[in-house]
């Protein structure tokens, strides 16, 4: 299986899912593959934002390694499920789509819900890191069900 996590710029939350969701796959010994982009080509090959890294080596997880990359159509073919962080960024996506088979891959990361950009406040990040961690062990066991 292949997963992609989508904001903005792909400096912020969209690493933290990937390595997040990452992590809880290896953990499960499952042969799945994660990555992120972003919609926006701001940060192309640039390493996650420093507070990113921060939070997630706090709890563990390197991303450091990680490069930022923009969306492409080719995407669509690549992967099996785009998790997208917030509404705007799901329309980007929606509207790149040209198949509805395209479209059905595409979701909300959390449903009916926004996950905050922590880009313009420290604060947001650890609760950020958490609520991506929920959701990221929620998806998992979901996808593990549906793969059965």
């Amino acid at each position: 299986m292949k997963i992609l996590m989508v904001c903005l710029g792909n400096i912020c939350r969209s690493p933290l899912a990937q390595g997040i969701m990452q992590q809880q796959v290896t953990a499960k010994d499952l042969d799945w593959e994660v990555d992120s982009a972003g919609t926006a080509g701001y940060h192309i090959g640039k390493s996650p934002d420093h507070r990113s890294i921060a939070v997630a080596k706090k709890h563990g997880i390197d991303i450091s390694s990680q490069r930022a990359r923009q969306f492409k159509i080719a995407d669509f073919e690549s992967f099996d499920h785009i998790y997208v962080m917030d509404e705007q960024n799901y329309e980007d996506v929606m509207m790149m789509a040209s198949t509805d088979q395209e479209k059905a891959k595409v979701r909300l990361f959390i449903p009916e819900r926004n996950v905050i950009d922590p880009y313009y406040d420290n604060s947001l990040f650890e609760p950020v890191f958490q609520t991506i961690t929920t959701q990221c062990a929620k998806l998992l066991t979901d996808l593990k069900n549906e793969n059965r």
